[in-house]
């Protein structure tokens, strides 16, 4: 079991390290990764997802200099990259710096005058397990930009700038879930958010019961392949629907009888696809009444019916995850489980009792190995405040 590294620790090692490249005293940011609890493929289709920031988060130390140049350094890896903000035809290099120039060429194109800076990055959100690492990336880096730069954002406004930077940059055509749960995270709260008018409504975590993230160590990749394909299949199933029913906009605006009375036109494979988001947005909202009425049982449902639906009709589960969930199911105390992220490996969701967390990991972990031969990684997490300027006192 991994438990999050303590934050003073994470502020000592930053700011030495950044003194020791950069001979400057840091200011230091932080944003939060985010686990999903129900939700997945609906955020791109203006639909309803349910995430809660978490306690595993990345840390960007900045100090301005006099030049236009960002000399950025990231402590995970080891490696350092630069940046010239006059370069305003910035392409991407297929490198992890692809992330921080997006954010600064978006901010750019706002109007926003960035000042050269120094930046040190260390996060302890694992890369490419679908925790929305490249999010809290960004969210901090667009926080400590702006403020070496004396200027400012709406939170909102840094969500979507965020995204853009992930979506026109990067080239990972992601929704806005990610963004906004690393900038509105409450902490002990899921928030529910319409993807649509982007309102979001706070739920409190169930009493007694933790989220327990089971790593599969089986990586995932956002920026093209798979995920666009998903997308582009979503938007062919709109195109149909739409010409046949004047109301639509987006798989949000579908009803389960509407797609299943136009199953004849619909390819399969583009019906199997709306299938999923069309259900996977009602289980949504079933999931979040039953959180307010705290129904464990409907829960469970919800995150089983979830899980075989992005298994089938959306093909993004993996055999690692569909184990992972089948050894979560057979658990004592273990009210859900489900993958969550965008899938093609990283991690499931488990919302397990609190009494039953050590026997929990210690089975799971136990059974993973002895079939798959891979060594899982479990985080026991808590529902997290999002992005924010930190200090010795925080």
């Amino acid at each position: 079991m991994t438990a999050p590294l303590n934050a003073p620790d994470i502020m000592s090692a930053l700011s030495q390290r950044f003194l020791h490249k950069f001979s400057h005293t840091p200011r230091i940011f932080r944003a939060p990764g985010r686990v999903n609890l129900i939700g997945e493929h609906t955020d791109y289709n203006d639909g309803f997802v349910l995430p809660a920031a978490i306690d595993l988060y990345t840390w960007a130390a900045v100090a301005p200099r006099d030049d236009h140049n960002l000399n950025i350094f990231s402590e995970n890896l080891d490696q350092q990259a630069q940046l010239d903000l006059r370069a305003i035809d910035l392409r991407p290099k297929n490198h992890w710096s692809d992330y921080v120039a997006g954010v600064a060429l978006m901010l750019q194109r706002l109007g926003i005058a960035i000042t050269g800076a120094d930046l040190a990055i260390l996060s302890t959100i694992p890369s490419g397990v679908g925790l929305s690492s490249s999010a809290a990336l960004e969210v901090s880096i667009a926080s400590a930009l702006l403020a070496v730069s004396n200027r400012s954002l709406g939170l909102l406004e840094i969500a979507k700038l965020c995204q853009r930077a992930e979506v026109e940059f990067v080239g990972a055509r992601v929704g806005i879930m990610d963004q906004f749960a690393s900038c509105f995270g409450s902490a002990g709260h899921a928030l529910l958010l319409d993807c649509r008018s982007l309102a979001h409504t706070l739920f409190p975590s169930p009493p007694g019961i933790a989220m327990v993230v089971c790593n599969t160590m089986v990586k995932h990749g956002h920026s093209g392949g798979e995920y666009n394909q998903r997308r582009a299949q979503c938007e062919q199933g709109v195109q149909i629907l739409e010409s046949l029913l004047p109301e639509i906009n987006a798989l949000r605006d579908v009803s389960l009888a509407q797609l299943v009375s136009q199953r004849a036109v619909v390819p399969e494979l583009v019906f199997r696809r709306c299938r999923h988001v069309v259900t996977e947005n009602q289980r949504v909202l079933r999931f979040v009444k039953a959180l307010d009425q705290n129904n464990l049982p409907t829960l469970g449902t919800c995150m089983a019916e979830s899980h075989l639906s992005l298994k089938n009709d959306f093909e993004v589960s993996c055999p690692e995850l569909d184990l992972m969930v089948q050894l979560a199911t057979e658990c004592e105390g273990v009210v859900g489980a489900r993958m969550t992220g965008g899938g093609f490996g990283g991690c499931t969701i488990n919302l397990v009792e609190s009494n039953s967390i050590p026997a929990f990991t210690n089975r799971v972990s136990k059974n993973y190995k002895q079939i798959t031969q891979i060594d899982p990684e479990i985080y026991v997490l808590q529902a997290a405040s999002g992005a924010v300027e930190v200090s010795w006192n925080s």
